[in-house]
């Protein structure tokens, strides 16, 4: 049997929704193939996302799989009037058993190579959907189907824009089962960061602490999923004010802080992405908690614009009016709020560039594909996930800023569920006020 068994109820749904999108078109979504890293040997494989989403399939075991929407004609039995829907078709190469040549020769499916995997029956019966070997695809496809207008594809080397953003838009609102998959991430993403924060100790001023961190975390990510769902920040000192420091070579140093930009991916693919920044030595130094404090603030002033009704982008607006009135009051920025939020202003801009939010799911930047409209200016209902991530930036050499800012790194980052009458934060647990980041710590250190 597979060893992650999906909900198939749920993507049964998804698959009916889409079809709705597209009544007279053939629809292909492609898994996706083995990358090569290098000569004979592949990354690890990871479907494409609309096909996960809609399948309910994830981890590795559908290389080269397509799943295929064929547009068929029904008739209403009290009306004979026409009805259009698809019949949807599983095609999965089989792996190669001991009764093929391919068992041995193989690389990439032959079970005395890669293990056993889930038949093809067992496909059919987990996903709900029917499942033919890959080889029957070119047949039917060659299928004349009086009603087909055209032929839609999600592949890697191209992809139908219409049908990538209808995929997008269906992963907006998260289902129960979706959601439970996210706070399944968040808990495990919880425990890794207790880790990281009980081997601190161990590692200050040790060569390449940052990669150590990394390592703590990762053990953690492929304990309790399928490891991380991208690639861990683990960044001290200065390296916490480049956006996305990934190389994770520093040191941390005692009096410095940690920025971890660190998510757990669950088996069925969907992950956790949260931001925790933590005092090296255990404690705030007068100067961080001063930066860590706007921060905070503007995280929990958009918090509170997260709520049904109200735009995606509200939330962003709402925690960079702090972030430019709180570097007014650091006296780094020289020119009124006004002028700040203004269409031609944003000079506050230099020390926090990126977004405050992005939406959550199967990918750790999910529903990228939707139109503006949809996102930034969409309007926050129930099921939506996303994040809530404002920071501060001040690099060692920026000469508007104060020398005892200059080298500090600060972002907070949550996961937030859009309730019926608000938002639930779904990484409450991991602490984010300083006090308790601190006293945290020393509980974590001392246990």
């Amino acid at each position: 049997m597979l060893d992650f068994i999906p909900e198939k109820q749920f993507s049964a749904i998804r698959r009916k929704n889409l079809s709705k999108r597209f009544p007279h078109d053939r629809l292909m979504i492609f898994a996706g193939d083995l990358k090569v890293r290098a000569n004979d040997t592949d990354y690890k494989f990871r479907p494409h996302s609309a096909f996960a989403h809609l399948t309910g399939l994830g981890m590795d075991y559908e290389p080269g799989a397509v799943l295929m929407f064929e547009p068929v004609v029904v008739h209403e039995k009290s009306s004979k009037k026409k009805m259009y829907t698809h019949l949807c078709t599983l095609y999965i190469e089989p792996m190669k058993d001991r009764t093929t040549d391919e068992f041995y020769k193989s690389t990439r499916y032959g079970e005395f190579w890669i293990g056993k995997k889930p038949s093809l029956a067992m496909f059919e019966a987990t996903t709900g959907i029917r499942v033919l070997p890959k080889s029957e695809l070119k047949e039917a496809l060659k299928k004349k189907i009086d009603i087909l207008a055209k032929t839609r594809i999600i592949s890697e080397s191209s992809s139908d824009k219409k049908l990538l953003e209808a995929c997008a838009q269906l992963r907006l609102i998260k289902d129960r089962w979706e959601i439970q998959q996210l706070e399944n991430a968040v808990e495990a993403t919880r425990e890794g960061f207790e880790d990281v924060v009980r081997s601190i100790p161990k590692l200050r001023e040790q060569p390449r602490s940052e990669k150590a961190v990394e390592g703590v975390f990762a053990a953690k990510a492929l304990s309790k999923g399928n490891g991380v769902g991208y690639e861990s920040i683990v960044a001290s000192g200065e390296h916490a004010t480049t956006l996305h420091w990934i190389r994770n070579t520093g040191i941390l140093h005692t009096g410095e802080l940690l920025l971890l930009d660190a998510g757990v991916e669950m088996d069925s693919l969907y992950t956790a992405d949260i931001t925790r920044t933590l005092p090296i030595s255990g404690e705030f130094s007068f100067w961080q908690r001063k930066v860590y404090d706007i921060v905070l603030d503007a995280a929990n002033t958009a918090f509170r614009q997260a709520k049904p009704g109200n735009t995606f982008g509200s939330v962003h607006d709402a925690a960079m009016l702090v972030i430019a009135q709180g570097l007014i009051d650091l006296g780094i920025l020289k020119v009124s709020l006004e002028e700040a939020l203004s269409e031609n202003g944003g000079q506050h801009r230099r020390w926090m560039c990126h977004g405050t939010s992005h939406h959550l799911g199967l990918d750790v930047h999910d529903c990228a594909d939707v139109r503006k409209a949809e996102y930034v200016d969409g309007v926050l209902k129930p099921g939506m996930v996303f994040t809530i991530e404002p920071g501060l930036y001040f690099k060692h050499d920026d000469m508007l800023v104060p020398r005892e800012f200059r080298g500090i790194g600060i972002r907070i980052e949550d996961d937030i569920l859009i309730t019926d009458d608000g938002a639930r934060n779904l990484s409450a647990e991991i602490p984010r006020n300083p006090e308790h980041v601190e006293s945290w710590m020393k509980t974590l250190w001392n246990s």
